[in-house]
């Protein structure tokens, strides 16, 4: 026992007040939460759980941020139906140790700027034991969850008092700590509580709200890392922009890996100048992550065209003193960005936002003919909620980009599934159905095809009906698996496209909702004057066949990155607008965020929540989808942005601005305030002449 302890302090990290040290009963803390054990079996912070777990821990920052090993105080597993769960142990002996929450009541494992706060870390049990259980969910790809314990001791009187604390992080979770319980002693651990124990695991799901607060958050934090790996790619490598994208999309391709085919390492890369050069090595490992998912080849042979410019055509293959280009930059790609890829993507629009971050520097000299700009996840997410997508919907876009709005779309449906569906194994079958048979993209561009396919591979392999093509051509029909040559059944359209395109880009909307023959909704984002003449004469013929629902004058969305003024337009399919048919109009034009185009700056403070952003969004939902109410009980921000009206059937009128509320006559309101302005100048006119009289 004198040896196990000696090894045990050996690895504890050192305090820097030897007050605290003295006064510290950490020993006595960790003696006394092995002892309950009994001869069930744990492993001390020398020992070996599995050769897994301790690559992951020592792959991982230390608790101080080093770059030495971690050694949580005790470790175990729990097994229960197959499933088997680490346990990681943080102990601590002073009181005040336990945890350090920050003002929302969140572990406080991270700073106000998203960095490691290591300081924490090191001095709270539960804090360490988090990041401890982090470290296994980044690095150890068999486990999906962990359990986080901490535990402190102090003396109290002639009596020590003990806590715990356990918390519950899985990807599934986002990894977002869940407090399980506080116990009196360790005893939940113990074989025979450990299935009551993973019961409550199964309950402690995130609620919309910290969901898209994480969300909001991840999207920061891939934004600061991409940032920082174009200004090294820009500044350090001298990168062409047109390359940027394709490189780092295709080093993300070979460090991923998947069933059999082990994930690209940095030291794979050696530098050499035959065959076997970076830029090959590279090249052979996306084909064969790309063949492992089962593509087709005529999809795997237009991706490799487009990333054999950057990994074989350039002179980024070349060694110089033993290292190439490719090394030093995948070595920054494996560090900094797989990480975020690891696990659960949280179903963001991860090579979109690659995308508009690489060519955030690229001028726009002609903005109003910037093609390729690729639509926020805010945006992406309302427009499938107002064609009421859920799991039944078959969901196509004519100019797909990254895929956004399929995302969007695919969100809505499985959420729709697991609210609808009880049983696991047709849960199951369901999502895989969305993905593979039930999402349909078309994108013209090579690059940004590729983008988008890899998109849908991280979203675990919704690629299945991307396809490049230009969509003026396409036919409506399925392109690969059993379906191949089948119509695809279209219920929901999701479009934001060319604006340089006829009519605006109208001439996509045309053609797709000629092809919905089973109806639905479509949602169509484009430059707003496609609806004041500009569209003509697509515009027209839309309405030969559908109804024009709601128009939604937005936001400047697009914010240095497209000078145009965009609308929504909804609409149903396959019915004849009718004259009399009433639309919604709605000015969105102040939707709650505030934006800036610093190209440095991180996510979140180029869009930011400044006045009630997410509350906004849902009522410009429910009025586009519902109406005002009877007695305009769904107005609250847009009492005085809303209108309700016909159109005629030529197609140039769909915009708010030719409907909008002009008054002409006073109101009450108006006439206060003239009286009230006169009285205040009456008086403050009559002050000064008083003032003068006295002089």
């Amino acid at each position: 026992m004198a040896l196990q302890q000696t090894l045990e302090i050996q690895f504890e990290e050192p305090q820097e007040n030897t007050e605290i040290m003295a006064k510290s009963i950490e020993e006595k803390v960790e003696d006394w939460a092995k002892k309950q054990f009994g001869s069930q079996k744990y492993y001390t912070k020398t020992e070996s759980i599995n050769s897994e777990i301790d690559g992951a821990l020592h792959k991982a920052p230390s608790k101080s941020g080093g770059s030495g090993s971690n050694f949580p105080d005790i470790k175990c597993m729990i097994d229960v139906d197959n499933r088997h769960i680490p346990v990681m142990i943080e102990a601590k002996g002073t009181q005040g140790d336990l945890i350090k929450l920050d003002a929302t009541g969140a572990v406080e494992n991270f700073t106000k700027k998203g960095d490691p706060n290591y300081s924490n870390i090191a001095k709270y049990a539960v804090n360490g034991a988090i990041h401890y259980a982090r470290a296994i969910l980044d690095f150890a790809p068999s486990y999906k969850e962990v359990l986080a314990i901490g535990i402190n001791g102090y003396e109290q009187g002639a009596e020590i008092k003990y806590e715990v604390s356990a918390w519950y992080i899985s990807k599934d979770n986002w990894f977002v700590p869940k407090h399980i319980a506080d116990y009196e002693d360790m005893s939940f651990l113990i074989k025979k509580n450990t299935k009551e124990l993973v019961a409550k695991l199964d309950t402690l799901g995130l609620t919309d709200s910290e969901k898209e607060a994480q969300k909001r958050i991840l999207e920061n934090n891939i934004d600061v890392a991409l940032k920082d790996l174009n200004q090294m790619l820009r500044d350090e490598q001298n990168i062409v922009v047109e390359n940027r994208v394709q490189l780092v999309a295709g080093m993300i391709m070979a460090g991923l890996g998947t069933i059999g085919v082990m994930p690209l390492q940095i030291e794979d890369l050696k530098g050499l100048t035959d065959d076997d050069n970076d830029g090959q090595i590279i090249l052979r490992k996306i084909k064969a992550f790309l063949a492992a998912k089962q593509l087709p080849q005529e999809k795997i042979d237009t991706i490799i065209g487009v990333l054999n410019v950057p990994f074989i055509q350039s002179d980024l293959q070349i060694s110089v003193e033993g290292e190439s280009k490719l090394h030093t930059i995948y070595k920054e790609v494996k560090t900094k960005i797989l990480p975020y890829l690891s696990g659960e993507l949280h179903d963001l629009d991860f090579t979109g936002r690659l995308f508009n971050v690489m060519n955030d520097w690229v001028a726009v000299p002609d903005g109003d003919k910037n093609d390729v700009v690729l639509t926020p996840r805010y945006v992406t997410n309302l427009m499938a909620k107002l064609c009421n997508v859920n799991r039944d919907s078959y969901v196509w876009d004519f100019a797909t980009g990254s895929a956004g709005f399929l995302i969007s779309a695919m969100n809505e449906m499985i959420a729709d599934a697991k609210a609808n569906i009880t049983s696991p194994s047709k849960l199951e079958e369901k999502v895989l159905k969305i993905k593979m048979e039930q999402l349909l993209g078309i994108e013209k561009l090579p690059d940004v095809y590729t983008l988008a396919v890899l998109n849908m591979i991280l979203m675990k392999d919704g690629s299945a009906n991307i396809i490049k093509d230009n969509s003026l051509n396409y036919d409506g029909t399925y392109k690969q698996g059993t379906n191949n040559g089948k119509p695809f059944p279209a219920t929901v359209f999701l479009l934001n496209p060319p604006y340089s395109a006829e009519g605006k880009g109208l001439i996509f909307v045309d053609k797709a909702l000629k092809m919905m023959n089973h109806g639905g909704r479509a949602a169509v984002l484009i430059q707003e004057n496609a609806g004041s003449g500009a569209g003509l004469p697509y515009a027209a013929n839309i309405l030969k066949n559908n109804t024009l629902l709601a128009s939604i004058k937005m936001a400047d969305i697009f914010k240095g990155k497209a000078n145009v003024q965009t609308a929504i337009y909804l609409f149903e399919v396959n019915r004849p607008h009718d004259e009399h048919d009433i639309v919604r109009f709605i000015d969105f034009s102040e939707d709650g965020y505030t934006r800036s185009n610093r190209k440095k700056a991180s996510y979140k403070v180029n869009l930011r929540d400044t006045n009630n952003a997410e509350e906004r969004y849902k009522e410009v939902e429910i009025l586009a989808k519902y109406g005002k109410g009877v007695d305009g009980e769904n107005l609250h921000y847009f009492e005085n942005c809303y209108k309700e009206d016909t159109i005629s059937l030529k197609g140039n009128d769909w915009t708010y601005d030719k409907h909008k509320n002009v008054i002409s006559a006073p109101t009450h309101k108006d006439f206060a305030k003239v009286v009230s302005d006169y009285l205040a100048w009456r008086v403050s006119d009559m002050m000064k002449e008083d003032s003068l009289g006295k002089l």
